[in-house]
């Protein structure tokens, strides 16, 4: 997959019904509240440990970044995701923390 294949929605298309239907799922909301408590800026996509196999990762990997939660960056073979929180922050304030507050009541 090259860098050119993967498509973000700029900061003004972010709309909430996209980015609350991929938060619908427990594991994206789980990758999510890790991502924003991550300590470095970006993770590799192949490092969190979904229950789910390699393809239902890539088609999770795939909503989070279409709906714009996410960037992600193709470095030959392995893809490496950072949370878009800046631009979440501005178009929906509060959300990022309502996440992780979230994931560690039931965490």
């Amino acid at each position: 997959m090259a860098s050119s294949d993967l498509s973000h929605p700029g900061v003004d298309d972010l709309e909430a019904g996209p980015v609350l239907l991929a938060l619908a799922d427990e594991n994206r909301r789980r990758v999510i509240a890790e991502l924003a408590v991550w300590p470095e800026e970006e993770g590799l996509c192949a490092s969190f440990g979904l229950p789910v196999s390699k393809s239902s990762r890539t088609h999770h990997w795939r909503v989070l970044r279409e709906a714009g939660l996410v960037y992600q960056r193709d470095a030959g073979n392995r893809l490496y995701m950072r949370l878009r929180k800046e631009d979440l922050d501005h178009r929906f304030p509060g959300l990022i923390e309502a996440v992780v507050t979230a994931d560690r009541g039931t965490g």
